[in-house]
Order: structure tokens, then C-alpha cells, then sequence
């Protein structure tokens, strides 16, 4: 194919395979659209997808756990629009402890109960009880609003929010450093309660309570682990999208988005071909999209000046273990070497702290989803050992990343880093679990690529980009007049219901979702 050959046009093309966008895709296709995806890999999914090893071993590469999986819970109400009800299944991790905190002295088992919650936090602390109280309210009624907003049925006039979204106009936008000097929390009190951020990657003085509130209501509402694996999520799509007339096509690598005129008028692909379409969805790195896709000029001149300014949150490494017994462990594990958390963060920040040394996050899939055959051997043990990293390239002894073209691999620096890192995440596993070395049959190192788009264990990305500006007020919606005549709706069908009508609603030229 040439150049300036076209290929089929389309009622919309989605960039990138993570889950966002399949299930943008499976919504297009569903609702009748003529869906393309394009995915620059070899595999769809993003994160979601699995390796194997040894043909014994079935490595998760980014799902280690899900929150609000029950019946009425958010993701089940999205997948089941799409008729995967029966597709897939939740296995619940214990409601009593789903993860475990371990600091020095103090080990905090966390419920999927806020009132457990709250007295677990108090009896480890105290002397700040009255202050974790005050933070608790604000957290808990912050994340109702916030999943309030979702599935209810219409946004409220910004005149209402005062009334219905308290915690959301007074605390959303603030960080969580502000609400944790407001209600005078120690720095142990403040590592307990903040333990899981490193789930969203940024620091207490970067990130927004409504981010914290959104993320930790979403497990205290249950945790889960897909049956089968991250990947049951994709394959069920990827099913719906094809039924309803979609594609996928791998190897495609989209390096631009055509605007004219201020709209979308499709793709084009390293390979000279193109994809007409009026809706441009990106999955795809945020950044990227913007500037290197869209292109600087075709965006107004104070969100590409944002844009250039954002910064990945930190980066990610993982350590994929195999081991030849069971360890019976089944919560996730996160550990910290210190009680300070903002000392931490800000010690990361600055390159002090190396990966590896003062913290670790420990994600056992064959103790949380024991009757997959495919997962590990009767008797052997699979998990994720993940630490957080400095941001930057000067640790692993480059300038740039892969997806800039530099090569790493053999770099003698990178490699140094890469054993020293692995050495260490070891290290600090044994601490906390006893011997390990002596029973491993598999280990596997996934470095950090801030840039990168890679879909393999070779490279983990961060989880989310920062712009420097706080993001605005969640909408909040009203909720359905009780005396309605029309069905009730559960958060599964309002859910469902508002993502059909927004995928088969027509998009605004340049409209794109992230990951």
C-alpha cells in the first residue's frame, strides 16, 4: 500500500487497546458504529494482558486488583451493558483484609468497611484519633459524592453543589497534605492512611483528595480479582467488538491524528496508509497524543503549553516471582521501611531514595485466584514484588526511552541499575516474608520507561500523568426524582444506560479518553 492510498473510512478509530479503550470501542460498536482499534503492539489489552513463562507460569502484567466488583459495583454495571455478565468472574478478596500495611511497629489490615476502617486506624494510632476522624469524614463522604456523580441521572447546576457535594466544593480540589495538616495527623498517622498511593503514583502534596477519596472508596467497596486473570477483561471486549462488526489490528502504529479545519478526519499510520474517520478516540500515551499526534498547533495555546509542562507521575518496577511452594499468602502486601511517607516521596522525588530500598507492594495472583490451572504449578507460588523509582533516565544510564529509539539493553550502566534492583526488591521481600531465593524458579525484572509505550514485561509505565493544575470539581448529578414513573435505576443500569447513549452520541472533533 502507498502512501496515498486510503483504507476503509470508519465511524470512529480508537488509539491504543488498553481497557478504556476497548470499552469505548465495544460502546461504538454496539450502539452500531463502524469501529476501528489500532494497536501499535502485538497484543491488545494494555495492562491487562498476561505473559507466560517456563509453560508454567502466567505472569499479570498490570491487574492485581479491583474495586467495586459486587453486584450493583461500577465496572460489573459497564461490562454488563455490553452483555458480559456471564463472561466473566469476581473473585472477592477477604472483606476482613484485603490488603495489608506494615510499617515499623504498627501492621494495618484494611477492611472493605469504613467503620472497621476507621477503628482499626484509631486503635493504631491513638493519639490522632480525633484528626483521623475528621479525615475519614471528609474521605468517605468525598468518595460517595464522587461515585454519586457517576450513576446518577443528571448533573446538578453548580448553584446545588454546595448542598448535595459538601466535601467535593470544600476538599476536592485541595491536596491531601492540606487535609492532613488540617486535621493535625503525625507522620505515622498520615503513612497508615496514605499508604496505597503509590496505586495512583503521586505524593500527598501532589495529589487532590478527591483523587484519594475516588480510589480508596473504590476498594473499601470490595476488592476483586478477574478469574483467570487481567486478561478475561480484553478477550470479553475484544469478542463484543468483534461481534458487533469492529476491528483490531495490531502492528499498527498511528503517528498522526488528521485535523482540519478544527475536527478529526481520522488517522494515519507509520506505514504511509490511512483510516478516515469523523471521531478520533486515543488511548494512547496523553502526552504524546497532544503534541507528537494532534500537534501543538492544533490545540489552543494554553492547553499545549500545559501539556508540554506535564510530567509522568512515578514510575513503576516489577519483580515477577515463581516459586516452587506455597506461601499461602493472599492479601496484597504494602511495606514500608520508614513511618514518614511525605519524607519518602519527597526523598524519591529528589533521587535520594533508591528503588527497591524503602518500600514494596506484593501482588499474590495464585493466592487470589487459586483454581486457574494456568496461573502455576499445584504447590509453586506466582506473584509481583513492584517498588516505585525516581523519576528520570540518569539511574539506568540513558537519555531518552525506547520509544525514542535509544537502546538500553546492553547498556552496562542499565544493567548495573537493573541488578541492583532486582537485589534489592529481593531483599526487602525476604524481610518481609522470610527465605526466598532458595525456592525460586522463575525471576523477571520490568524496569521503568517513563516514555515508553511498550506492551511487554520490559517496560512499566507510571500510572498517570500531571499537568500542574488541579483538576476541577467532579459534575455532579441529580439524582432520580422518587416519584418516577420509569424503572429504578442501580448504578449497573444508570451505568450502562449514560455509556451507550455518550458512545452513540456524535463526539466533538479531537475528542479523545484516557487509559
Amino acid at each position: 500500500m502507498t502512501s496515498t492510498e486510503t483504507t476503509d473510512s470508519w465511524d470512529a478509530v480508537v488509539v491504543g487497546s488498553g481497557i478504556g479503550g476497548l470499552v469505548c470501542a465495544a460502546y461504538l460498536a454496539v450502539s452500531g458504529k463502524r469501529v476501528l482499534v489500532a494497536e501499535q503492539g502485538g497484543v491488545a489489552g494494555g495492562n491487562s494482558h498476561v505473559f507466560r513463562r517456563r509453560r508454567a507460569y502466567e505472569f499479570d502484567v498490570g491487574v492485581h486488583y479491583l474495586g467495586d466488583c459486587g453486584p450493583d459495583g461500577l465496572l460489573p454495571a459497564v461490562l454488563d451493558g455490553l452483555g458480559l455478565r456471564e463472561r466473566l468472574t469476581y473473585r472477592e478478596m477477604n472483606p476482613d483484609a484485603f490488603d495489608r500495611v506494615v510499617i515499623p511497629g504498627a501492621t494495618l489490615d484494611m477492611p472493605a468497611d469504613w467503620a472497621t476502617y476507621r477503628k482499626r486506624l484509631r486503635e493504631a494510632c491513638p493519639d490522632d484519633a480525633a484528626g483521623i476522624d475528621t479525615f475519614l469524614d471528609v474521605v468517605a463522604g468525598l468518595g460517595t459524592e464522587r461515585r454519586d456523580a457517576i450513576v446518577a441521572a443528571e448533573d446538578l447546576p453548580m448553584s446545588e453543589l454546595p448542598q448535595h457535594a459538601p466535601q467535593s466544593v470544600a476538599w476536592g480540589r485541595r491536596t491531601l497534605t492540606e487535609l492532613f495538616d488540617h486535621c493535625g495527623l503525625s507522620p505515622r498517622a498520615r503513612t497508615l492512611l496514605a499508604a496505597q498511593s503509590p496505586n495512583y503514583g503521586m505524593a500527598p502534596d501532589e495529589a487532590t483528595v478527591a483523587l484519594h477519596a475516588t480510589v480508596t472508596d473504590h476498594y473499601i467497596r470490595g476488592a476483586y480479582y478477574p478469574q483467570g486473570g487481567g486478561q478475561m477483561l480484553a478477550a470479553g471486549l475484544l469478542e463484543v467488538i468483534r461481534a458487533h462488526g469492529g476491528t483490531l489490528r495490531t502492528y499498527s502504529r498511528v503517528t498522526r491524528i488528521a485535523v482540519e479545519e478544527g475536527r478529526t478526519r481520522g488517522v494515519e499510520f507509520a506505514d504511509g496508509s490511512r483510516a478516515p474517520a469523523p471521531v478520533v478516540v486515543s488511548n494512547a500515551d496523553y502526552r504524546r497524543t497532544m503534541l507528537d499526534l494532534v500537534g501543538a498547533q492544533n490545540l489552543p495555546r494554553r492547553l499545549a503549553a500545559k501539556t508540554r509542562d506535564a510530567r509522568m507521575a512515578l514510575p513503576w518496577a516489577a519483580v515477577y516471582v515463581a516459586l516452587d511452594r506455597d506461601i499461602e499468602q493472599h492479601a496484597n502486601l504494602w511495606w514500608y521501611r520508614g513511618d514518614d511517607i511525605e519524607r519518602f516521596y519527597t526523598g524519591l522525588r529528589a533521587g535520594t531514595v533508591e528503588g527497591g530500598s524503602d518500600f514494596l507492594f506484593a501482588s499474590f495472583a495464585s493466592g487470589k485466584d487459586d483454581v486457574t490451572p494456568r496461573i502455576c504449578p499445584p504447590g509453586h507460588s506466582n506473584f509481583q514484588l513492584m517498588t516505585l523509582c525516581p523519576p528520570g533516565f540518569e539511574q539506568w544510564g540513558v537519555s531518552t526511552g525506547p520509544a525514542d529509539g535509544e537502546k538500553y539493553r546492553r547498556n552496562p550502566v542499565y544493567q548495573k541499575e537493573k541488578a541492583r534492583l532486582t537485589d534489592a526488591v529481593l531483599d526487602a521481600a525476604e524481610e518481609l516474608l522470610g527465605p526466598l531465593r532458595g525456592h525460586l524458579t522463575h525471576l523477571e525484572t520490568a524496569t521503568p520507561s517513563p516514555t515508553s509505550a511498550s506492551r511487554s514485561p520490559a517496560a512499566v509505565r507510571p500510572s498517570a500523568w500531571r499537568t500542574g493544575a488541579r483538576p476541577g470539581p467532579a459534575r455532579i448529578r441529580r439524582p432520580a426524582s422518587r416519584a418516577s414513573t420509569s424503572p429504578a435505576r442501580t448504578p449497573a443500569t444508570a451505568t450502562a444506560s449514560r455509556a451507550r447513549r455518550s458512545a452513540a452520541s456524535p463526539a466533538r472533533a479531537g475528542s479523545w479518553t484516557a487509559a
